[in-house]
């Protein structure tokens, strides 16, 4: 199978490069193709002739999404565009990386993939956009949902927490907002099975279970045989320019209709600091 991949330099990006080595595999950074660049994105997937396109690359900072709206939508939503049109023409199959964030955390269910998109942030609305839009160039796009990603070779949480409790007796987590942390590996491995199923629609794709971020630190830290002291605290205390999803648990339906299973989150957490937390 031929694929190409954008966002090859990034967390998920760097996992789905080892995933598909087995693949013919193009893999570009945002050097080798920037998503706003119609001309260059066309013609990487010209020259490539994929059967499948992994679209991983974005702008995920998401309170600089607040206030960077414009470059949010060129490449979140425009850039997706650009991909999904060259796809199109050269009757390539896309796999589009989503989020929880398009959905606006009232709910206190798993959200299933036909729960209404009600974003509350410029990062999620760039994001809900870039799917209806993509549906209707292609409508056997295949939308893969996920959130809370951790992983090595860039910015995550697990990480950030390390450092923090390597230096500090005591740190403070927000404790009402509640997701699934899904680690880069696992999702890698999902998103490479979705491609050769030829899967389509749209796809919740988490580790499994759910936990607040500060259930999530506290694993962190005693995981890590640290002695620093977690404490929870409300968003309400730690207030950020962009609103998060008080409850985003994505149903793994979806994922379960594809025979695919993805870890729970406790054992994907004890894999990736077995593997060099820092790597």
């Amino acid at each position: 199978m031929r694929v190409t991949l954008f966002g090859a330099s990034g967390l998920l990006g760097r996992e789905l490069v080892q995933e598909l080595n087995a693949e013919q595999l193009t893999a570009l950074s945002s050097k080798d193709a920037d998503l706003r660049d119609h001309a260059r994105v066309q013609s990487v997937i010209q020259d490539s002739r994929p059967d499948c396109i992994i679209l991983s690359a974005a702008y995920t900072d998401v309170d600089g999404c607040e206030s960077n709206r414009d470059l949010a939508f060129a490449v979140n939503c425009d850039g997706a565009i650009n991909v999904a049109e060259a796809a199109r023409e050269a009757g390539s199959r896309l796999i589009f990386l989503s989020t929880d964030y398009v959905f606006d955390g009232t709910k206190r269910s798993p959200y299933e993939i036909s729960d209404p998109r009600n974003p509350t942030s410029v990062y999620g609305e760039s994001k809900a956009r870039a799917e209806e839009r993509l549906l209707e160039i292609l409508p056997d796009v295949c939308i893969a949902r996920t959130s809370w990603l951790f992983g090595h070779g860039g910015k995550c949480f697990p990480a950030t927490i390390l450092k923090l409790a390597s230096t500090r007796p005591e740190i403070s987590v927000v404790n009402d907002q509640r997701g699934s942390p899904t680690f880069t590996r696992d999702l890698a491995n999902a998103l490479a099975k979705l491609a050769r199923a030829n899967a389509k629609g749209i796809v919740h794709l988490t580790n499994s279970g759910n936990c607040t971020w500060y259930d999530f630190a506290a694993q962190i830290v005693q995981a890590a045989g640290l002695s620093t002291k977690v404490n929870p605290v409300t968003t309400a205390e730690f207030p950020r320019p962009a609103r998060r999803p008080a409850y985003s648990v994505l149903s793994p339906d979806s994922l379960q209709a594809y025979n695919i299973h993805m870890p729970e989150w406790q054992d994907a957490l004890r894999r990736y600091l077995a593997s060099g937390a820092k790597k």
